[in-house]
């Protein structure tokens, strides 16, 4: 239905923006780690969206690229996932990730999603591993790395940085294994410059 949303960036909030698309404000509910990449208000941004239909109710839920929407729509397909725990699936980890913590098994990784608990981890990885085992790519980062990652996050969110400050950190941060204490001191020294 409404596939797309080229629009001004008008307000944000800790899980939605408004969207102003010809003088009409769109809410948009986005993963809340993506929010502070957006952009500022004022700015265009695109987003891809997803129109939601209930009985009582219409929600957008809205992406910065066409393989976080195909990812969002893949995780509802596992009945009890709805889109607010696929919204926090895309928050804590990359379309890339989640698909590779999945054809690997790794329920630890996706136990560390808040809203995903130990059961519902293992449920999408029994309803998505062969959904998703074709399309894992070779060069998915291991599990050493995601998990390494994911306790950086934990490192840097218990410091009080936002989970999308913290991806931003890792971002910039060398492709080479490193300690995580070592990965902290160079996350800290990114935020200070």
């Amino acid at each position: 239905m409404i596939a797309s949303l080229r629009g001004i960036l008008s307000f944000t909030s800790k899980d939605f923006v408004v969207l102003d698309v010809g003088g009409v404000g769109f809410q948009v509910f986005v993963p809340p780690a993506a929010i502070g990449s957006l952009g500022s208000p004022g700015e265009e941004i695109l987003l891809f969206t997803h129109l939601l239909v209930r009985e009582n109710e219409l929600s957008l839920y809205g992406f910065r690229s066409e393989e976080e929407l195909a990812t969002f729509r893949l995780v509802q397909t596992v009945p009890g996932i709805g889109p607010r725990v696929a919204l926090s699936l895309l928050s804590a980890l990359t379309p890339e990730r989640l698909r590779a913590a999945i054809a690997q098994e790794d329920v630890a990784v996706l136990g560390h999603v808040p809203g995903i608990g130990p059961k519902t981890a293992r449920k999408l990885v029994f309803d998505l591993k062969d959904k998703v085992g074709a399309t894992a790519e070779v060069g998915v980062p291991s599990m050493a790395a995601i998990q390494a990652d994911a306790d950086l996050i934990a490192a840097l969110t218990s410091l009080g940085y936002s989970v999308a400050e913290a991806q931003e950190a890792i971002r910039s941060l060398p492709r080479e294994p490193l300690a995580l204490e070592e990965k902290v001191r160079l996350a800290l020294a990114y935020f200070a410059s």
